[in-house]
């Protein structure tokens, strides 16, 4: 998936140039902080300070866990656990200690690619078992079972990694994949039971398929039913998919992996769904549609066991379909249908109540809301030219569901709750303006937790109950003290946000981040771009790390725009990009330009543009389209042909070119990088096998063919995330010497 995780970490570093002064309205005291570099920015601990991911209650609440990177290694994260009740914490899983070292399996290799968290080292996941009483971790391939009391128990022992461990809702049974089989684990007896045979080759039981982990947010495979009776089953058959020689180029040498990636235009896997008891017996397939074609987007089981839901897609993405599957009777009958003129976007908003009624999400009045479909009806909740982020939680004894929304500003995500028994009740906000919120409830729906940031704080953390009422820290997190970014906070410098008009008079967002500006000096710009669907927005108010301060310490302005096409606006805004990638999106951004041209504190002549993956592609469009613009680019993992890439994300967006290539070709970068006449450096891992490097070396090829000169750095063994011990320094350290070459004072 073209994300935009990766933007935080392409902020490149800076060009060497006369440093300005501080940034505007700073004090006597950040002249004298010290200055930012690469190597502290990528350095121990982060500055950032405590970064907690994977934050969750236990599902009685009275803990919350997290997984915590050490300050002497910040790729490393142990297991860590909070009594919500007296506030003490400690550590429950020492990832050094316990882990084995063993190498992982190429399957769990990709798996944690398609997660991003390839790089990370020790627990880089856990499950809460329903009872509370223990944590299912997986370490070094293998699964373990950790008590509360600091006790472990070793579930598996094998050469080959378990991948998707997950604990049965009644605690009796631990499932996982191992050698493309679902095993079972029986918790009482310690006993192992294999409930699949024939996985093998090309066909796998119980695990997401590519595209499913990689651009529908699927990782699951299996799903047990609430009562621990049954198992729902994916059955992936890759036979038909086209098999891709992927060369993963390493310092240690190469490695050729004969790769099952369906690429636009060319066969999907084929994907079953069946449900079978706890012990593998009375499997049976269930019949979801004629059409072979279609992709399973999600898989829920009814509170009473009896029946499922799953959302079904076409291969299009223009419908998607709500079914309930009877167990007993295999019967299948459609719930909800949903239908658009360009394309869906899955969501993660659908709850199955006790009462038999529905929440679900809709874009279908063009802006992403809450509905609540009950005996046949569905009812909006939700109503306004702003989008619903994601259903957070929903309290069925109080008729109350959770949220986060941006009805405000779309810099920020607020949390809000709502009456669903009450159509057209006013939402109650729950958080506090000024800061980007993200939020996580427990199973009862009785607490939250909430993690905000700033442009100007860094990641907090903090338990709050249902009312939003902050009831205690879990990381304050403030700049002050010992904190890491301390000594560089007086220096900080908070962006400005404002708006323009794209051509057909859109409004567009901007962030604008400049050092103090000194009267009758201009300065030089970086673009930094994304401009892709899905994720893609860079204009928030939220922390944003040190590279934009190195960049603004060295002199620069940093700015950016959310082009039409980028997600959190409305259908209407997204749907620019369809069938036509590259259009709109550069149009906007070069409306950005002409505004920084306009300013008299900027030097038109040394506008420089960076980004990666849909970034990188978006470097070589503008570079293409407006040669002369820019001093430089900087474009790293580009997609450069989109046939290149998979069916689920191009699709959506281009179509089928099995049926019509027309949008390829206008889409692609290929054809016009001929134009390319401004200096450009391009970046790529050459072990990439989401935006895979062979979208590098056609474009090398065509840029050679048309004499264009160009520069390039790959790194050998890295995926689509470049980065890591230093790694990182050096990529931003080609990057700084490159624009050195090109832009002058």
């Amino acid at each position: 998936m073209l994300k935009a995780l990766l933007l935080s970490t392409m902020l490149a570093a800076a060009v060497t140039v006369p440093a300005a002064a501080q940034g505007e309205g700073q004090t006597g005291a950040a002249a004298q902080s010290p200055r930012l570099t690469l190597k502290r920015i990528y350095g121990n601990p982060a500055l950032a300070g405590p970064a907690p991911r994977a934050l969750r209650l236990s599902p009685d609440g009275k803990w919350l866990t997290s997984l915590r990177n050490r300050a002497d290694e910040k790729e490393r994260y142990d297991l860590w656990a909070v009594d919500t009740a007296t506030g003490a914490e400690r550590m429950l899983i020492d990832s050094a200690k316990l882990g084995s070292g063993a190498a992982l399996s190429e399957a769990e290799k990709m798996q944690r690619e398609r997660a991003r968290i390839a790089d990370f080292k020790g627990i880089v996941s856990y499950d809460w078992s329903p009872d509370a009483r223990s944590i299912l971790v997986p370490l070094d391939g293998d699964l373990y079972l950790a008590g509360l009391d600091g006790g472990m128990r070793r579930l598996t022992d094998t050469a080959t990694s378990e991948l998707d461990g997950t604990v049965s809702p009644r605690g009796g049974f631990v499932s996982f994949v191992r050698d493309q089989n679902l095993f079972v684990h029986d918790l009482a007896t310690g006993a192992e039971r294999q409930l699949t045979k024939d996985g093998g080759g090309t066909l796998s039981w119980g695990v997401a398929e590519f595209v499913a982990q990689e651009e529908m947010d699927r990782r699951r495979g299996h799903w047990w039913s609430p009562d621990d009776s049954h198992v729902a089953v994916a059955r992936v058959d890759e036979s038909a998919v086209e098999v891709v020689t992927r060369a993963a180029i390493g310092a240690d040498g190469t490695k050729v992996y004969e790769q099952r990636y369906p690429k636009a235009g060319t066969s999907n896997a084929k994907v079953d769904l069946y449900v079978m008891r706890a012990d593998g017996s009375d499997a049976v397939k269930l019949d979801l549609d004629d059409d072979p074609d279609y992709y399973l987007a999600r898989v829920d089981w009814a509170p009473d066991g009896k029946s499922l839901y799953i959302q079904w897609q076409n291969r299009a993405q223009t419908k998607l379909y709500l079914l309930k599957a009877d167990i007993a009777t295999r019967k299948i009958v459609p719930v909800i249908e949903e239908e658009a003129k360009t394309w869906l976007n899955l969501h993660e908003d659908f709850r199955a109540l006790r009462d038999g009624s529905l929440i679900w999400a809709s874009e279908r009045d063009g802006y992403k809301h809450l509905y609540r479909w009950e005996k046949g009806n569905l009812t909006q909740l939700t109503k306004g030219p702003w989008v619903v982020q994601k259903l957070v939680g929903v309290d069925q004894a109080k008729r109350r569901l959770y949220y986060t929304a941006n009805p405000d500003t779309p810099t920020e995500w607020q949390l809000y709750a709502l009456d669903y028994a009450k159509p057209g009740a006013k939402p109650v906000k729950l958080t506090e303006a000024g800061f980007d919120n993200d939020a996580a409830m427990d199973r009862s729906a009785s607490r939250f937790i909430v993690t905000r940031s700033n442009q100007g704080q860094p990641p907090q953390t903090y338990l709050a109950d249902s009312n939003g009422k902050r009831l205690q820290w879990i990381e304050q997190n403030a700049v002050a003290g010992e904190h890491p970014y301390a000594p560089y906070m007086a220096a900080h410098v908070v962006p400005s946000y404002g708006t323009l008009k794209a051509e057909d008079g859109t409004t567009l967002h901007y962030e604008l981040r400049t050092p103090r500006l000194e009267p009758g000096k201009r300065y030089p710009v970086i673009l930094q771009v994304y401009g892709g669907p899905n994720g893609g927005r860079q204009v928030a108010n939220v922390w944003e790390g040190g590279l934009p301060q190195y960049w603004v310490q060295q002199g620069w302005i940093v700015f950016s725009i959310d082009n039409r096409g980028t997600p959190d606006r409305g259908k209407a805004f997204e749907d620019h990009i369809y069938h036509h990638m590259g259009n709109v999106e550069v149009a906007d951004q070069l409306k950005g330009v002409d505004w920084l041209k306009a300013q008299g504190f900027v030097d038109p002549k040394r506008i420089v543009v960076n980004g990666w993956s849909y970034g990188g592609y978006m470097v070589l469009k503008l570079l293409e389209k407006a040669p002369g613009v820019f001093a430089a680019g900087v474009s790293g993992a580009p997609v450069t042909r989109w046939e290149l890439y998979d069916t689920h994300y191009t699709e959506r967006y281009l179509g089928n070119p099995a049926k019509d290539a027309k949008p390829y070709q206008i889409s692609d970068a290929i054809a016009d990088a001929g134009k390319i006449r401004d200096p450009l450096l391009l970046i790529h891992g050459m072990s990439d096998d989401n935006v895979v490097f062979d979208n590098s070396t056609a474009l090398m090829a065509k840029l050679q063919q048309e004499a264009i000169p160009f520069e390039t750095m790959v790194y050998p063994g890295q995926g689509h995330r470049v980065a890591g011990p230093g790694i990182s320094e050096h990529l931003y350290g080609t990057i700084e010497k490159f624009l050195a070459r090109h832009v002058a004072e």
